[in-house]
């Protein structure tokens, strides 16, 4: 998931980049795996699961002049590398401390 704040300038003020996934390592030694072919044993799980809603809280510093923000949440599939990015859904939100 990667979530951008930009300004109505187009100017970006923030991104937060998170990755959900079942977490394991292979029990000889203490780096976390990622792949299927090396988990052994699983340590936690931070995966999305189907069809159940997930709240996050995500935060940005504004800069002090600026009110309102354009806010794009990507969430993508990332398959072996990182390079590897398909994209599922995109939404952009206009985000304001006025009322």
């Amino acid at each position: 998931m990667v979530v951008t704040a930009k300004t109505q300038d187009g100017k970006e003020i923030g991104k937060v980049e998170k990755h959900y996934h079942p977490q394991a390592t292979n029990c000889r030694d203490t780096k976390m795996k990622y792949g299927a072919q090396w988990k052994v044993a699983n340590l936690r799980d931070t995966s999305i699961q189907p069809a159940q809603p997930k709240i996050e809280s995500i935060e940005f510093d504004l800069p002090k002049d600026v009110r309102t923000v354009d806010v794009t949440v990507q969430l993508v599939y990332e398959a072996v590398k990182p390079e590897n990015n398909y994209p599922i859904h995109t939404i952009t939100r206009t985000v304001t401390l006025d009322k």
